[in-house]
């Protein structure tokens, strides 16, 4: 990583942690491992000219779909790193106040911070298996594509499913992401933009922040809100949200459900002649899903902490408003909705596809 930007955590320190901390992944002998990163590598490169082909979708630039991303397959303490940098630059905005003076932080908070943060992505370098970040790419650069190879050893072997298939079937989904903001070049910065807005409200609450933001809670009541969230049914942080923070948490929401749905729909659409067990791997899938849904007590404790209760609904929701909008306006209706910001659904219209198409098809 680069030296760590300014700010309230440490994202090197936080790294670091992470990657010693990270559970260690499944045990494999050197010819396995060897043959899962060949595969998961190729699988990508197939992926890439099937998605363009099942979403009828076309990068703005005109780049060549071996050009989609940036492959990168992974172990846990890598993935870790690699979200230390995404997120310290999506962080950014907590460096400086609205009015441009600098969040001073001790620097043994930023330390403990860093420790909390190190925490949940070594929690989560065991659970992903596949990512797309379009975030941390210089200009005119495809984003980087991670591939968790632990981790997809570990998910095929628990559904005992087809290893090839199911590493192609991982790699759709994610290359799928990857042609949404290469066909949108202008979603990665609204994405950003929207995000940076939050965050500044959170850097005008650290300590001595601008007087006007008085009446907002302050850091601490949050954190004791996020606290109430995950050990309760009840409670949570959404309600100590301005009007305005709200309503762009809900645009983020509904983004994020457009792109996790569409994607999740897309890595099917192949089918059959492409993927042969797809309909095993889904069934599979989905019934794992469905359990870690179901879960209780620690585990239950950390879906909420880590927000994979709110990523399944993504998911699902998502899902459900691609397929209304196809039957309805086709693909090529539906692919409006990459045309620009003013075309994304709003949170109502993930829930209501219909308003969506009348928006935007009249």
């Amino acid at each position: 990583m680069q030296p760590t930007a300014p700010g309230p955590v440490d994202w090197n320190a936080a790294a670091r942690l992470a990657g010693r901390v990270a559970a260690p992944g499944p045990v494999a002998d050197r010819a396995t491992l060897v043959e899962l990163v060949t595969d998961l590598r190729a699988a990508a490169g197939v992926a890439a000219r099937h998605v363009v082909d099942a979403t009828g979708m076309v990068p703005a630039d005109g780049r060549h779909p071996a050009e989609l991303s940036r492959v990168l397959v992974v172990d846990r303490p890598r993935w870790a790193t690699a979200n230390a940098e995404m997120f310290a630059v999506m962080a950014a905005p907590l460096a400086t106040r609205r009015d441009g003076t600098p969040v001073v932080v001790p620097d043994a908070a930023r330390l403990a911070a860093a420790a909390q943060v190190g925490g949940v992505l070594a929690l989560l370098s065991g659970k992903v298996i596949g990512q797309y970040d379009p975030f941390t790419a210089a200009p005119g650069q495809p984003g980087r594509l991670l591939l968790v190879a632990p981790n997809v050893l570990a998910t095929e072997r628990q559904l005992g499913v087809d290893g090839h298939d199911f590493r192609l079937w991982v790699a759709l989904h994610e290359q799928t992401h990857a042609l949404q903001f290469a066909t949108a070049p202008w979603l990665a910065d609204h994405l950003r933009a929207r995000s940076a807005e939050l965050l500044a409200d959170l850097a005008d609450l650290a300590p001595g922040g601008a007087p006007e933001r008085a009446a907002l809670p302050r850091l601490e009541d949050l954190l004791s809100a996020l606290v109430r969230a995950v050990t309760h049914d009840e409670g949570g942080v959404l309600h100590l949200l301005t009007e305005r923070q709200r309503e762009v948490f809900d645009e983020v929401g509904a983004v994020m459900a457009l792109l996790e749905g569409h994607a999740d729909v897309m890595m099917d659409e192949v089918g059959p002649s492409v993927v042969p067990t797809v309909r095993t791997i889904r069934r599979a899938f989905e019934r794992r899903r469905d359990a870690s849904a179901r879960a209780t007590g620690v585990d239950r404790l950390l879906r909420r902490l880590l927000g994979m209760d709110l990523k399944l609904a993504q998911y699902r929701d998502g899902a459900s408003f691609v397929r209304a909008v196809r039957a309805r306006v086709g693909t090529e209706g539906l692919n409006a909705v990459w045309s620009g910001p003013d075309a994304l659904p709003s949170a109502a219209e993930i829930g209501d596809p219909a308003v969506w198409v009348r928006r935007v098809h009249g």
